[in-house]
């Protein structure tokens, strides 16, 4: 097994190259489990101070913690407002 030889970057001094992010604001909408709408809050209950994860959707009146969650970039977004305002 011969020696391994010592990266480029290093040599010259620089900072080792990074992956580049995801290019764009990524949102996050939260669903109903129950009936899949977005309209969903959350319920601020028992001592101040302290978390609470309970979540109420306003549709169909679902309360409880196992909430969907979906990451959408820019345009998917967009979309999804747009079929929002139309209902």
């Amino acid at each position: 097994m011969g020696k391994l030889s010592t990266p480029e970057w290093i040599l010259k001094g620089k900072k080792k190259p990074t992956e580049k992010k995801k290019q764009g604001k990524i949102y996050k909408v939260k669903k109903c489990p129950e009936c899949g709408s977005t309209e969903v809050a959350i319920v601020l209950v028992g001592v101040e101070g302290k978390s609470a994860d309970n979540w109420e959707c306003k549709s169909c009146k679902w309360r409880g913690r196992g909430i969907e969650e979906k990451e959408l970039n820019e345009e998917e977004f967009l979309e999804h407002m747009e079929k929002m305002e139309g209902k």
